[in-house]
């Protein structure tokens, strides 16, 4: 029972009218508690807002003072380290000579600690201020812990020069000091000079340029001045983890100090690029008074019944909007069912009784594209049929026409045939007859050397024509490949073993470049073989006097290629496009008949590969032969694979 009142209920809450009127209440009701919220806020943001910006001004300012204190010790740095007599009393250690030349030029600037080190870190002399004009006057310790003293005798520096700062503690309170190098007219370092300011007297200064309080705390968040009551100051340090937020951006807390309330603005304390501490300026923030509760009940009741009369409206609104969207949705539930009938019979002089009017003649034009869609749609059925008649009318008339190209190839090698074997065999005959008449006058006289030589030509001119019979024969019957996966390296390196002496008669140097790993791809070993051979002997064949044959094999993709260029004597750019037509050839005679690239470019397609030349007459040639590493796939490659 419960789960079916949920289920309605899910169903209402999913409907149009809900969807329209529940979020225009929810927001209503939101908007009215952000108005009040926001008119009991307006009045003290005003004045909380000056406050902020008050405490961000004052810690600015005292930013701005550590700065001009900064400066004020790099200009008292300057003044002694360039006073005549300090770089040669420094050397010297002379602790007197250095006293009397650095206390007025102190007591002038106001410097109220300054330190002298030797090189090797050692206390020369140091001048710390009592009071206004009394100093008291130190040596002999070692200054070289100390951070800026021993980076300057390191003679380090960074972006901002040779000058450093720090915090140091003594005996006579926390300073703010700089450092700086002290160098002779040769510029060679002599030692170094350091001058600070009390931590104490510096938070006094920002508290009288910033009108506000100050506390300084180290990096670890140990409290070092403050302006503050002495019971005050420690219970403004922060954990550690919140001095992690402050470096990355000033952080507000507030505070309760001596039983007033307080507001801190946590900021990273930098000198000269240092990031020495933390930097707290503090405001009394009791002043800010709050004025949420004087109107809170007013604006309550004002907004409340505006929410009111908002619902009211907004209700009648949506039940305006829903009845007719409603009509429209159950039209086009019907249309998407099939029932292209449909009218919304919605009369209405808005946008509403635009989309149903719209509705209406979008149903007719459907209506009437569908019907003209089942027109065309039997017109295509009829021209599709057509077509197929017409594909296979083309594709009869294609494989007649590749059968004229066959029939018109298998002329070709007939008549090469008949040119290239009519004269071996003329030969024969001619030499066969005569051998006939004159046999027994021969074996009368024993002319034997004359017989020979006949037989001799009979036999070359016979072999000869079977030489030309067995190319024609293999260029003819060409064998489908065996694919097996091979090295393709290792395949080179074993053709190049047995035509060595066919290149050292040749007088012809081969230069393999071929990765160190297996090149993997899938060929018939044989046929490959077969079509190295025939390259490199053309190769050796195009150098007469020798030369040198270079090949190289890479793996481009999902090919490999090999690459084999001679230094010989070139291909003419007319001859070319004829290189690998059957029975075409440049050879001299007795060479060859032009089948060897015929043979090979046939071996390389029925491998999915090609063959590929570039030749500059006079500067040799190069053969790209280029094999897929996998057995191809297309159906174009698998029937010449057949």
């Amino acid at each position: 029972m419960r789960s079916q009142r949920a289920r309605r209920l899910l169903a209402r809450l999913a409907s149009l009218r809900a969807q329209l009127i529940v979020p225009y209440v929810l927001l209503t009701v939101l908007t009215a508690l952000v108005g009040i919220f926001v008119v009991t806020r307006l009045v003290t943001a005003s004045v909380r807002e000056r406050f902020v910006n008050q405490l961000y001004e004052a810690s600015r300012v005292a930013s701005d003072a550590v700065v001009r204190r900064e400066r004020s010790h790099l200009e008292a740095l300057r003044l002694m380290a360039f006073t005549e007599g300090v770089p040669a009393a420094l050397e010297a250690n002379d602790a007197d000579k250095l006293e009397e030349l650095l206390w007025p030029l102190a007591v002038n600037e106001g410097v109220e600690i300054t330190m002298a080190a030797d090189l090797q870190g050692r206390e020369v002399v140091s001048l710390i201020r009592k009071n206004q004009t009394t100093y008291v006057a130190t040596s002999g310790s070692d200054l070289s812990s100390i951070v800026p003293i021993r980076r300057t005798l390191a003679e380090e520096q960074d972006e901002r020069g040779d000058k450093f700062v720090g915090v140091i503690s003594t005996a006579f309170g926390d300073f703010l000091v700089t450092s700086a190098p002290v160098r002779d007219a040769d510029g060679n370092l002599m030692g170094s000079l350091l001058v600070g300011t009390r931590l104490t007297t510096l938070a006094e200064e920002l508290k009288a340029h910033a009108l506000a309080d100050v506390a300084i705390f180290d990096a670890s968040g140990d409290l070092l001045a403050s302006t503050l009551a002495e019971d005050d100051g420690p219970q403004m340090v922060l954990r550690l983890a919140d001095f992690e937020q402050v470096r990355q951006a000033p952080a507000l807390r507030d505070l309760r100090l001596a039983g007033r309330p307080y507001q801190a603005l946590y900021s990273s304390w930098v000198v000269r690029g240092e990031e020495l501490g933390t930097l707290v300026t503090v405001l009394p923030s009791n002043f800010i008074v709050s004025t949420e509760a004087t109107s809170r009940d007013l604006f309550s009741l004002v907004f409340s019944l505006a929410t009111l009369l908002v619902i009211v409206l907004g209700y009648n609104i949506a039940q305006n909007i829903a009845k007719p969207l409603l009509r429209l949705r159950g039209m086009a539930q019907a249309v998407a069912a099939g029932d292209l009938n449909q009218r919304s019979d919605v009369q209405r002089e808005d946008e509403i009784g635009d989309l149903a009017q719209a509705f209406d003649t979008m149903t007719l034009r459907l209506q009437e594209r569908t019907e003209e869609a089942q027109r065309l749609y039997a017109e295509a059925v009829e021209r599709n049929r057509e077509l197929t008649r017409m594909y296979e009318q083309l594709r009869q008339a294609q494989q007649q026409l590749v059968q004229s190209e066959k029939l018109a190839s298998v002329g070709q090698l007939a008549a090469g045939i008949v040119h290239d074997v009519k004269n071996p065999l003329g030969v024969i005959k001619g030499m066969a007859e005569e051998l006939m008449e004159e046999i027994d006058e021969l074996s009368a006289r024993e002319e034997t050397a004359e017989l020979a030589t006949g037989l001799q030509v009979i036999r070359d001119s016979a072999s000869r024509a079977n030489q030309i019979v067995t190319d024609l024969l293999k260029f003819a019957r060409q064998s489908p490949p065996t694919l097996e996966p091979h090295d393709l390296r290792e395949t080179v390196e074993g053709v190049l073993r047995l035509t060595r002496y066919m290149l050292r008669k040749g007088k012809v140097e081969a230069h393999l470049d071929a990765p160190h790993e297996s090149v993997i791809a899938v060929y018939d070993l044989q046929q490959i073989e077969q079509v190295l051979i025939n390259l490199i002997q053309n190769a050796v064949q195009a150098m007469p006097d020798g030369g040198d044959l270079y090949l190289s094999l890479d793996v481009e993709g999902d090919s490999v290629v090999l690459r084999l260029r001679d230094t010989g004597t070139g291909i003419a750019p007319e001859h070319i496009s004829r290189i690998f037509d059957p029975f075409f050839t440049t050879k001299a005679e007795g060479q060859g008949v032009g089948l060897g690239l015929s043979v090979s470019y046939g071996i390389i397609a029925r491998h999915g590969g090609r063959i590929e030349v570039e030749s500059e007459q006079g500067k040799g040639a190069t053969f790209t032969v280029i094999l897929p590493r996998e057995a191809p796939q297309t159906e174009q490659q698998q029937e010449l694979l057949r």
